[in-house]
């Protein structure tokens, strides 16, 4: 059987929002309101958490970003 290991020491504050920005976050919101039949309130909402340079990353990997001559590759890649 196996022994179930336990961490006594808690992650700070900074660690966390440091681990977020690096990796990055994403919330997806949908919320729909209806009374008998009659929509009363359609929401939708993305919620992107993450650094500038983890979001020009990814953004450019799904196209969302055209490159741009003046800028380095190097840099943002």
């Amino acid at each position: 059987m196996m022994a179930i290991r336990t961490s006594t020491g808690g992650s700070s504050l900074v660690e966390v929002l440091d681990r977020v920005l690096d990796k990055g976050a994403v919330i997806d919101l949908w919320v729909k309101v209806n009374l008998v039949g009659i929509e009363l309130l359609s929401i939708e909402a993305r919620i992107v958490i993450a650094s500038v340079e983890t979001w020009l990353v990814y953004a450019r990997a799904v196209g969302l970003l055209e490159p741009h001559p003046l800028v380095d590759e190097e840099v943002v890649a």
